[in-house]
C-alpha cells in the first residue's frame, strides 16, 4: 500500500524553479510588485521581461543581498 500524498501536503512544497511546469509563463503580479521593491532596495534594474521562474531565481537572489527574507 502506498501513502497518500494529500497525508504529507509539505513534502514537495519546495520546487526548483526550472521544474515548475509553468515557470516560462510570465511573472505573476505579485511577483512584479515584489521583485521591483527588491530591485529598489538592492539598486538593481527591475527586468518586468521576467518568466515566473526567472523571477523567483532573481527575488531568491535580491533577498539574499538585502537581506530580506529571513
Amino acid at each position: 500500500m502506498t501513502d497518500n500524498p494529500k497525508s504529507h501536503p509539505t513534502s514537495n512544497a519546495v520546487k526548483d524553479p526550472d521544474d515548475w511546469t509553468t515557470g516560462d509563463e510570465p511573472m505573476t503580479g505579485a511577483q512584479a510588485s515584489y521583485l521591483k521593491t527588491l530591485s529598489e532596495e538592492a539598486h538593481e534594474e527591475f527586468d518586468e521581461d521576467l518568466s515566473k521562474a526567472e523571477a523567483s531565481k532573481r527575488i531568491d537572489a535580491l533577498q539574499e543581498e538585502t537581506g530580506r527574507g529571513k
